[in-house]
């Protein structure tokens, strides 16, 4: 139910469609619909969905909000990432792109785009939000196609006002995808051919993507100890369509001559890849999806201070790994965090500070 202390006037007299509602994931958890007008590619009305955490607990909330942007076939669902982060002061809102999760509409390609940058109309308007309730200072976290998507938005936003004075103070990228994987002809001849299909024949799926290994080894139906929504996040993901690559190709194309995000950066990745086209033990404790000397080749791209820690056990979104290497994962993260607290409070009594 919508917790009644957390509603403000603007909840009560906005549309109904841009107040705070009651999630899906059931108590202290809300979520807002953001409009985004007529979808460029065509398919109706486009929306994202920002979700928040409201623990009623009474709790300080001293550290800089959190923005959590998921990847491909994916949505938020992660409680106990939202209710770690809670723990240590943050206030925690994530965000479904449009057509993906609770923003998938009727009629609408999941997760289809033909540019990232369109992208940039939701994660504005989320930062926009997740100011005005939580104050100016935000972390962003992002997990695989995220992480690629967060970045440029990052580049584009120190571009044009500086990262820093956006309010934007770090970034936590949980496996992010910097290149293409596979043989190396996919990226030689192959991307010349996918850029040229994704510009005229941009519904065209991918051949042979159903591929349920990794799906199967997170789902609590299969082998797997978590629990979502299989119809937005199915075991063998949705269908690669060839406008959508041609988007991600020029994406890592952008990354990989060079960002600027303008803030630090923690990279967390597994130790080593595994790609298996049926599920067996070895894929809960690999990346089952991304090379993951490919994450470490490129993260140095992101062009700021950059901290590459690999997980041992790790599995391809590394906060959906099993026990162990989650702990791993969540004390490296809090590492980080501490670490990061201290420098921006040097950084903020530096005489370049005032300057």
């Amino acid at each position: 139910m919508t917790n009644k202390a957390s509603l403000s006037v603007s909840d009560i007299t906005a549309p109904a469609t841009e107040r705070w509602q009651p999630d899906v994931l059931g108590a202290g958890y809300e979520q807002r619909t953001l409009p985004l007008g007529p979808d460029p590619d065509g398919e109706g009305e486009a929306v994202a969905t920002l979700v928040r955490y409201t623990p009623d607990t009474g709790a300080a909330t001293t550290e800089p909000a959190v923005l959590y942007v998921h990847g491909f076939t994916d949505y938020f669902f992660q409680q106990h990432l939202a209710e770690h982060f809670a723990g240590r002061g943050h206030r925690f809102y994530a965000l479904d792109l449009r057509k993906c999760g609770r923003s998938l509409r009727d009629g609408q390609t999941p997760h289809y785009v033909t540019d990232l940058a369109l992208y940039d109309a939701e994660l504005n308007e989320s930062l926009r939000i997740v100011q005005e309730e939580a104050g100016d200072n935000v972390l962003l976290v992002a997990h695989s196609t995220g992480g690629l998507i967060v970045s440029l938005w990052l580049n584009r936003l120190n571009d044009a006002k500086g990262t820093a004075k956006s309010g934007i103070v770090g970034l936590v990228l949980n496996s992010p995808w910097f290149d293409l994987q596979g043989p190396s002809y996919y990226r030689t001849i192959g991307t010349p051919v996918i850029k040229m299909l994704g510009r005229i024949r941009s519904m065209v799926e991918l051949p042979g993507n159903k591929i349920s290994s990794y799906g199967d080894s997170l789902h609590h139906s299969v082998a797997g100890e978590w629990d979502y929504n299989l119809d937005w996040k199915p075991l063998a993901g949705f269908p690669v369509r060839l406008g959508w690559l041609r988007a991600i190709r020029n994406g890592h194309a952008q990354l990989q001559a060079g960002l600027s995000v303008g803030v630090p950066a923690l990279i967390l990745r597994s130790r080593i890849t595994k790609f298996a086209r049926k599920y067996g033990p070895a894929v809960d404790v690999a990346d089952a999806v991304l090379d993951v000397r490919q994450i470490q080749r490129w993260s140095g791209c992101l062009g700021d201070r950059t901290n590459i820690v690999p997980i041992d056990g790790a599995r391809h979104d590394v906060f959906l790994s099993s026990a162990e290497p989650l702990a791993k994962a969540f004390a490296e993260l809090d590492s980080w965090l501490d670490w990061l607290a201290a420098f921006h409070r040097k950084t903020a009594g530096s005489p370049e500070a005032g300057a």
